[in-house]
């Protein structure tokens, strides 16, 4: 399986100009580790992640070292420090270091990806412009479905995919586009929290009306 088979493409982003305060907001709203930093363009220009605000002067976070000590601190160090303690905007905490893939990339790169730089998720990106976004999560959704014995229709499978997600997106009364679908074998695996047991329901019958679906696996749970 490859990224595009298991990412999520409704990531909640931030521009690089915003205040951190919105930051942290949409972080503990949407209950994520990190948000991709967009710019005017489209284009990812850096992740501020939950890391980045660990040492934070508001909560009394920042780091205190000995004089002798801060002496011997190269200067680079300490003003990168202070702009990620200090900083009111996402631009002056976020790390501009950013580690992604592509839809083509396969999970088991993905998974040494998360291993190598000890995240959560992983950014995907075409042309340098996000288009999902793979988490760990993500990984068990996939390992979870694998026992479903898949067959070499894997374009058939993210055919179904895509055309439930697009479904999705044009739909008003879900926000299920933002959680997650796996297709294995035409085999739908609805995975998140519903909102209602009609949202369920409805789910559950646009799942189904979509060409070459053999079977649902329904792993989803109520937040009602």
């Amino acid at each position: 399986m490859k990224a595009m088979d298991v990412m999520s493409r409704d990531v909640v982003t931030v521009r690089p100009g915003d205040d951190i305060a919105e930051a942290v907001r949409l972080l503990a709203e949407h209950d994520v580790s990190a948000l991709p930093v967009i710019d005017d363009s489209g284009m990812v220009v850096g992740v501020i992640s939950e890391t980045d605000l660990m040492r934070r002067e508001e909560i009394g976070t920042e780091k205190h070292r000995p004089w002798w000590l801060e002496a011997m601190t190269p200067g680079i160090v300490l003003a990168r420090e202070f702009a990620k303690e200090h900083g009111r905007k996402v631009d002056e905490v976020m790390s501009d270091s950013i580690v992604s893939a592509s839809e083509e990339t396969p999970l088991g790169e993905i998974a040494t990806l998360l291993e190598k730089h000890r995240i959560k998720r992983v950014p995907i990106l075409r042309d340098g412009k996000l288009v999902g976004m793979v988490s760990r999560c993500n990984l068990i959704q996939a390992l979870a479905s694998s026992h479903v014995q898949a067959g070499s229709d894997a374009r058939g499978d993210r055919s179904i995919r895509l055309q439930l997600l697009d479904r999705l997106d044009g739909q008003t009364w879900t926000g299920f586009g933002s959680r997650n679908i796996i297709v294995r074998d035409g085999v739908v695996h609805l995975w998140g929290l519903v909102g209602s047991e009609e949202e369920h329901k409805a789910l559950i019958a646009l799942s189904e009306q979509v060409p070459g679906v053999k079977g649902l696996s329904d792993e989803t749970f109520p937040a009602y």
